[in-house]
């Protein structure tokens, strides 16, 4: 053949290639679907910066109905082009591109800045037969910027903010709540939507998640330009979260376990009579009795021969009863037998594994508890109806969801191989705890609207922050380490989108200390915890083995109980600023913990820092994380001794493009520089940003002691600034139907004046007057904890704007 016969022959070729690549996708409403290196690819926008995108192998037609997703596609105009071998979709707010020679998708901002995409032929589905199904492994490869920081994939327990340069294996078990979300400082987001076990790898290479089990590739892009937006976008996607109760933000106690109802009874009296602020007491487990009786959801235990007078005697002293309640029953329950008749029940080792109450456990007497099946409709309405008829019936206020995984013990890959309603345990696993919380969410709404749910569970899945629950993260143990790690693994989970999380103060296990609570040592441990838990966004002390209730640290007088006080004080003078923060939560998308990017992102130090926060978006916030007073002798700590001689210090970052003002002296700072802060035992760094605008509360014993008639409203001068304070009848869902009051406050800055705008909205109860007392913060004046003695103004408000010039 002549070199211009082959070349003619090339170009028929190629030309039929063109033809064949150009009739290979079709237009649809938001988007196309094509075939693409053997897939089918589905684009379609569900908002002008959310894609969603659907890889699966040619042939296959598979049509999801997720379960985090909740939103439906918005009729949305899509340009859609062609050039060569790529298509453009570019919506009001984001092109992306798909090539279809590769399979490859790309993302860009409307000005062409590059922000995402996939490695070409970066799509994989390896055969798998799943209990008998044929099905596949799937594995998406992306390529990130060299030094680009992303976030997310839930609570990892991981000494670091940025997820650049790990393996992380996703699949819920205990300490560990999987959620394939990331986000990038970079101002996008994707969500993963895969149930199976999750494998994600950043290297130099590449950046993929790979999931055990998955008809297709399927996951969603948002595009936020900041994180904030990305939230939203997050929240517009999987479901908003529900307000919880002004109380939940007060301090809780709690421990493994109280064993008697005078006991718990005994707790709240003790917190009264000392005057120490109390919102929650939580009865854990083995109310029920035996371990055959696990769960039963009843009090069977004789050492509660009349709940009733526990709960009625703990709202009388105006606190609340949170109840553990887990995702498994022994075989003595009645909810074992009714679970049992529709296959409800999984046949894997869970946690109690004995039948005796004793360490380690006797499995000459096997327990036979069981796990439910979560993805079971019927299964869930089973649960709530014993959970009912047991426990709210008699006024439980809250539940404790525990072992929400479930826990899962002595793991073999066949218990995976279980059915479920929803398909084998393998292929939803990671739903577990999105299936649980949701059926007891669902179910109190349906019961009643006067009473916010709240939900205390154990592990979490994208888009459980719809179903009002607060994860912690689990039973970690009592170190100085696992102090340091709760900081990063709760900013990572709150950029997860689930903007509630906490952790037991002090840690569960307090085994690295003899002596346990009386140990000196501990105490600074414990001390610094709670410091740090105070700017969570639940306020709670638990543990085992020990009794963490403040008398039993000490009197007061002692450096331990003072601090706890101080602290448990100051939160609750803080509530005023905690319920507009988890109004925002609500209304604006919002989060309680903010990783410092989120709020600095042009300042790249803050990139990657780890041991700091903002706490909503005023309180910069650096936790002690070493022991700097007292020290002992070995891994058990023995012979504490103390010193107290010299002051230590710890280093703050305070991000650039703000001012900083010292909560505890009223001091400036300038931004972009690292200070050494002095840190007494009783106080951590602590800022709050110039312009900010802090509603202080009275000294209360419980949340809604007093009325907020004579609030302390500090400001920070520096620059300009504005909050709104938000009220409601504080514990029902009529602020869903509008019911609820906001009042702005707004700073200007140069002329040194405070406007206090018009009251919007109304609800019953609501303050017709009152009284604010104005404070311009400034060294000595308006700090700490205590009320200011020095007011610069007060302000009488009866719903109408005033004007307040400051001198």
């Amino acid at each position: 053949m002549t070199h211009k016969n082959k070349y003619i022959l090339f170009l028929i070729c190629f030309l039929l290639g063109q033809f064949v690549i150009a009739q290979n996708y079709q237009q649809t409403t938001g988007g196309l679907t094509a075939a693409a290196q053997a897939m089918n690819v589905e684009i379609q926008f569900f908002a002008p910066s959310i894609v969603r995108i659907v890889k699966s192998p040619k042939g296959q037609i598979y049509r999801k109905e997720s379960l985090s997703v909740v939103k439906t596609p918005e009729q949305l105009s899509i340009d859609i082009r062609q050039t060569d071998n790529v298509v453009s979709l570019e919506s009001a707010a984001l092109r992306v591109e798909f090539n279809l020679a590769t399979g490859r998708v790309s993302y860009f901002d409307l000005g062409g800045r590059a922000l995402f995409t996939e490695k070409d032929y970066g799509t994989q589905f390896t055969p798998f037969n799943d209990v008998g199904k044929q099905t596949f492994t799937v594995r998406q490869a992306f390529l990130l910027d060299p030094n680009e920081a992303v976030y997310g994939l839930g609570q990892q327990q991981t000494d670091n903010l940025s997820q650049r340069n790990t393996k992380v294996f996703m699949r819920q078990r205990a300490l560990y709540a999987s959620v394939p979300v990331l986000q990038s400082v970079k101002g996008y987001g994707i969500f993963w939507d895969n149930y199976s076990p999750t494998t994600y790898n950043d290297n130099p290479q590449e950046m993929s998640l790979e999931s055990e089990v998955g008809e297709c590739s399927d996951y969603y892009f948002m595009y936020g330009k900041t994180a904030d937006g990305v939230m939203a976008q997050l929240r517009d996607l999987t479901g908003q979260a529900p307000l919880f109760p002004l109380w939940t933000y007060g301090f809780w106690q709690s421990r493994e376990r109280y064993k008697s109802q005078q006991e718990t009874m005994d707790v709240v009296d003790k917190y009264r009579e000392l005057g120490v602020p109390l919102d929650g007491i939580i009865q854990d487990w083995q109310y029920w009795g035996d371990n055959t009786n696990w769960n039963s959801m009843n009090f069977e235990n004789p050492q509660f021969p009349n709940p009733q007078e526990m709960i009625d005697l703990v709202h009388k002293k105006n606190a609340h009863m949170m109840i553990s309640v887990w995702a498994s029953f022994g075989p003595d329950t009645k909810q074992y037998s009714d679970l049992q008749k529709i296959n409800a029940l999984f046949d894997f080792a869970t946690w109690p594994p004995s039948a005796k109450d004793s360490w380690p456990p006797d499995m000459n007497f096997p327990s036979g508890v069981k796990a439910y099946d979560a993805y079971n409709p019927q299964a869930r309405e089973i649960y709530w109806d014993y959970l009912n008829k047991g426990l709210f019936s008699k006024g439980i206020d809250a539940w404790w969801l525990d072992s929400t995984e479930p826990d899962h013990l002595e793991v073999q890959e066949k218990d995976f191989d279980i059915p479920t309603a929803m398909g084998s345990y393998r292929s939803v696993v990671n739903a577990f705890p999105l299936m649980t919380n949701k059926g007891v969410y669902e179910h109190q709404r349906a019961v009643t609207s006067k009473q916010r749910v709240y939900l205390l569970t154990r592990c979490a899945f994208a888009g459980q922050q719809r179903y009002g629950a607060n994860t912690w993260s689990g039973d970690v143990q009592s170190t100085w380490g696992t102090l340091k790690k709760q900081i990063p693994t709760g900013l990572n989970f709150s950029l997860s989108g689930i903007p509630y999380w906490n952790t037991d103060i002090g840690g569960f296990f307090l085994s690295d200390y003899e002596g346990g609570v009386a140990n000196k040592a501990y105490h600074e441990l414990y001390t610094r915890w709670f410091q740090f838990g105070t700017f969570t966004p639940m306020q709670r002390s638990h543990g085992s083995g020990v009794k963490k209730e403040i008398y039993n640290f000490g009197k007061k007088g002692d450096w331990v109980y003072d601090a706890e006080d101080k602290y448990i004080n100051l939160r609750y003078r803080l509530l005023p600023y905690l319920y507009a923060t988890a109004w925002d939560v609500t209304h604006g998308a919002g989060s309680f913990l903010r990783a410092l990017f989120m709020d600095y992102n042009d300042d790249p130090k803050v990139h990657t820092i780890g041991n700091q926060y903002l706490f909503g978006k005023s309180f910069l916030v650096t936790p002690v994380t070493d022991p700097l007073y007292v020290s002992g002798e070995g891994e058990k700590w023995k012979n504490p001794k103390e010193n107290f001689s010299r002051i230590k210090m710890q280093d703050v970052y305070l991000p650039k493009g703000t001012a900083w003002v010292d909560f505890w002296t009223g001091e400036t700072f300038p931004g972009g520089q690292t200070l050494k802060k002095e840190v007494p035992i009783d106080i951590i760094p602590l800022f709050v940003k110039a312009g900010s605008i802090i509603p202080f509360g009275q000294k209360v014993q419980y949340a809604t002691e007093k009325k907020w008639d004579n609030l302390e409203i500090r400001i920070y001068a520096g620059n300009d600034g504005e909050f709104t304070l938000y009220e409601d009848e504080n514990d029902n869902y009529n602020y869903e139907q509008g019911i609820f009051s906001t009042i702005q406050f707004r700073w200007n800055d140069k002329s040194k004046t405070l406007t206090i705008a018009d009251r919007q909205g109304t609800f019953p109860g609501m303050l017709k007057s009152r009284k604010f007392n104005i404070v311009l913060v400034s060294p000595g004046k308006g700090t700490g904890v205590e009320p200011s003695a020095t007011i610069d103004k007060i302000v009488s408000y009866k719903g109408k704007q005033v004007e307040i010039k400051l001198n």
